[in-house]
């Protein structure tokens, strides 16, 4: 994609040559091309890049304003489509387990949850088969407990395809529900400490089929299965 934007505060060839470094270095930016005399810039990109997050790459002296498009809207479809897969695959299995109650012709919100839950774990689970090395590197990046053994992330994949078959066969709910509590909360505090340092780790939920960033997506899908489990577990108790 490309937008075009007004700079303020260029005087002269270095000032436009300065802007033009600076921008360029920003991650997802293609090309830039500035224009001291015009006072504008005109930039490509492969993923939408914030305006602040440009106005930070330049120096102070410089304002960089967005008058030629709805930045709002740049931002809310650049979410949507980078978190577009993990969303989609929420839809389809809320979907899913929503049509199973509808044929049993009553809801029953603890086997709706049951095959919820049955649905995320198989999925996931499924992406992270697809390439187990690839997801093991990537979870070592952020887990804690990956960190320090890093053959867990072979475990955790298989461990969640566990999962997600004891809860469609509703094998043993204390048990299945106890270690989703456990696996899931201890998942957690990795991805917190990540987002809440900023630092830009791909999540690995989905193994490394697609480049999802960490972020508060990936905690609201943690915080899920821990809010799920917890109930589930209460009503087994």
């Amino acid at each position: 994609m490309t937008h075009s934007y007004h700079i303020t505060g260029m005087t002269c060839g270095s000032c436009e040559a300065k802007v033009k470094s600076a921008l360029l270095q920003v991650d997802h930016i293609t090309s830039v091309e500035v224009s001291k005399d015009k006072g504008t810039a005109v930039i490509s990109m492969d993923k939408h890049v914030a305006l602040s997050t440009l106005q930070n790459a330049l120096e102070a002296k410089y304002t960089i304003k967005a008058p030629e498009h709805h930045e709002a809207m740049e931002q809310t479809k650049s979410w949507l489509e980078t978190y577009k897969p993990v969303l989609l695959i929420f839809v389809y299995i809320f979907l899913g387990s929503s049509l199973i109650e509808y044929s049993n012709g009553e809801l029953d919100y603890l086997r709706w949850m049951r095959h919820f839950m049955a649905g995320f774990f198989l999925t996931f689970s499924f992406f992270k088969m697809l390439n187990l090395k690839g997801f093991k590197e990537s979870y070592a990046m952020y887990d804690i407990i990956a960190r320090k053994l890093p053959n867990w992330g072979y475990l955790y994949a298989f461990t969640e395809l566990a999962l997600g078959i004891a809860f469609l066969l509703n094998l043993n709910p204390l048990l299945t529900n106890s270690v989703t509590f456990v696996v899931m909360t201890i998942s957690i505090i990795g991805v917190l400490k990540t987002v809440l340092d900023k630092k830009a780790i791909q999540c690995a939920c989905l193994g490394d089929v697609f480049n999802l960033p960490m972020s508060t997506v990936t905690i609201i899908e943690d915080g899920l299965m821990i809010l799920m489990s917890a109930g589930m577990l209460v009503h087994a108790m």
